[in-house]
């Protein structure tokens, strides 16, 4: 249709051009979830979660690129990467544990909280350090190119931390397993053929899906900031949302909830870090300015993001916690009114402060997963082997 120069209504625009962006997320998801084959787990888990959201970032950077000739545009930027932010850990986390208990009681086996493995420590490090760095953006009212290498540093030193962990076999289910049953120079063919394919849908679909957000919502009479920051995340998020919700549902909840966790720091770092650069391209200064509802947007997000890192700390995530996180992300919506988010993220900033309290022992050993990994500290020397005296007779 774009091709061909066919002209749609913004309504029409958001069906079409949003389907598209789906089907490209699924073909990124089947693509990455089979490259794992060949590369390290922890970093095809880094690469999954980069690839399928891959076009939320072409959407967001489009919002951030026009917005450097056309201002009005700044705040859908903002908009749109702070949706994604909240929506990814206010249902996709939640989703996660619920999706799992539901599994764990279909095969009647003994109720669990979600477990992640300690190499996992490594995305809650850097996911600690993106938050905490976060918190001074709202302070200065703006992202600026300072804070797009500082951020874009954290992503590049997270993909190789998780480049030097170890190989294991992944366990692929559905059109990915199909796919790798195939002979290794014909499934790397399909991969990147997948790769392309998406690529291509993308480059066509993000210009018109995210114009048709913008105008579709004037012309529907709905806000569409709104439209902006949930209806565009949510439709490029939920391959990766369905993904890990029947990996969880299967038994797997490492592997659901580290790719979503994956996705956190990915999103954190090198999604908000790539906006001041695609507003400079557009042809606006070095930094990306704020206005008050957009400082407030981030405070929040970043808060949200603290908040659940301390819940998992723990290397565990329990359905009681997992039902927090979605009610407090929900309540929101029922409180549209100027100032409350600034309530919402006083409320997140205090639960946060008091797990801290409650799980410091769990602090020092995420920090220093940025350094080494957890797997590689030596394990505890084995006692000394006794041998025997066959010359004396046994004991009764």
């Amino acid at each position: 249709m774009r091709l061909a120069g066919v002209a749609l209504s913004p309504a029409h625009a958001i069906v079409v051009f949003g389907a598209a962006v789906v089907a490209a997320s699924f073909l990124l998801a089947w693509a990455a979830e089979v490259a794992q084959l060949d590369i390290s787990a922890s970093f095809a888990t880094a690469l999954l979660a980069l690839i399928a959201v891959l076009p939320e970032y072409a959407v967001d950077l489009y919002f951030a690129y026009t917005a450097g000739h056309r201002p009005a545009y700044a705040a859908y930027a903002a908009a749109n990467m702070t949706g994604s932010n909240r929506l990814l850990i206010g249902i996709g986390w939640p989703l996660v544990a619920i999706l799992f208990a539901v599994g764990l009681r279909k095969r009647r086996e003994p109720r669990r909280p979600v477990v992640l493995r300690p190499r996992r420590r490594l995305e809650l490090g850097f996911l600690a350090v993106a938050g905490l760095y976060a918190l001074l953006i709202p302070v200065k009212r703006s992202l600026s190119i300072v804070d797009a290498v500082v951020l874009l540093a954290l992503f590049g030193g997270y993909l190789w931390r998780t480049s030097r962990q170890e190989q294991e076999e992944p366990e692929l289910h559905g059109t990915p397993a199909e796919i790798g049953q195939l002979a290794a120079p014909i499934r790397r063919t399909v991969v990147v053929a997948f790769f392309v394919g998406a690529a291509a849908l993308i480059a066509l679909a993000a210009k018109p899906f995210a114009d048709g957000l913008v105008h579709g919502g004037r012309q529907l009479g709905v806000d569409e900031f709104l439209l902006v920051q949930w209806l565009a995340p949510l439709s490029s998020e939920a391959p990766e949302l369905i993904v890990a919700g029947i990996l969880a549902l299967r038994g797997n909840d490492e592997s659901a909830l580290g790719t979503l966790l994956s996705s956190k720091v990915n999103q954190w770092t090198l999604l908000v870090g790539s906006l001041p650069i695609a507003h400079a391209f557009g042809g606006g200064g070095l930094s990306l300015p704020l206005d008050a509802r957009q400082n407030e947007e981030f405070l929040l997000t970043a808060a949200q993001a603290l908040f659940a890192l301390a819940l998992l700390l723990g290397l565990r995530l329990r359905a009681l916690e997992a039902v927090l996180l979605f009610v407090t992300f929900a309540a929101q919506f029922f409180f549209p009114q100027e100032g409350v988010r600034l309530v919402f993220a006083g409320v997140y900033g205090l639960l946060a402060l008091v797990l801290l309290a409650l799980r410091w022992k769990s602090i020092g050993p995420t920090f220093r997963a940025l350094l080494r990994n957890p797997e590689d500290a030596p394990s505890a020397p084995s006692p000394p082997r006794r041998e025997l005296d066959y010359s004396r007779p046994p004991r009764a």
